[in-house]
């Protein structure tokens, strides 16, 4: 398992993403990580789960045609080890990106195939979150998030084919999916804002 330490992988995902956006996800979706490592029985990996997560879409903001293709070249110009390179183009498994091609790197790791299946449900859980009073995931609940998963109209860019595929590969119920990811959000949701803040207006 080669390394690349946080902070370089930091330095390397602002070098290529600018949106406070995509920024916002790839927070999100490392702290989710880091979370479920704790929760799966992978502690000692935890920063390891994290930075997969932090750098999973780190070609999507330049070349969002060629999403999972040019991740490769932009990660090992970087130094980053093929293990990292593997688990993030493994996100895009069976997912006919924009140029046509369609990504053939399995999640076979448990880590890659969490971040499969978490990737598009933090964004509509954010979304979501986004549509409470509160703005916050601290007081969803678990049958508001599925009412909402269940709208097909709300939040369509995040695939529920995707996210239901993701939860047959970890041999998961759905709800055991959803509700562990909207856990994790709800516990570092402070952190999130807390990264992002510099970026408020």
């Amino acid at each position: 398992m080669e390394y690349i330490s946080r902070i370089k992988a930091e330095e390397l995902l602002k070098k290529y993403n600018k949106d406070p956006f995509h920024l916002q996800h790839a927070y999100t979706v490392e702290a989710v990580m880091k979370w479920y490592a704790n929760q799966l029985n992978y502690s000692p990996e935890a920063e390891y789960w994290g930075i997969v997560g932090l750098l999973h879409d780190i070609d999507f903001e330049i070349y969002p045609q060629e999403h999972c293709l040019k991740a490769p070249e932009i990660l090992r110009k970087a130094g980053v080890g093929e293990d990292i390179i593997h688990a993030v183009c493994s996100h895009g498994y069976g997912i006919t990106v924009g140029c046509g091609a369609t990504i053939d790197v399995e999640p076979v790791h448990e880590m890659e195939k969490v971040l499969f299946a978490v990737d598009e449900l933090t964004g509509l859980i954010w979304s979501s979150a986004l549509m409470r009073p509160s703005k916050s995931t601290k007081d969803m609940e678990l049958k508001s998030l599925k009412k909402k998963y269940k709208s097909k109209g709300f939040a369509a860019g995040c695939s529920r084919e995707v996210i239901e595929r993701g939860s047959l590969q970890l041999g998961w119920e759905l709800d055991k999916l959803l509700d562990m990811t909207l856990s994790a959000m709800k516990a570092t949701e402070d952190e999130i804002n807390e990264k992002m803040s510099i970026y408020a207006k």
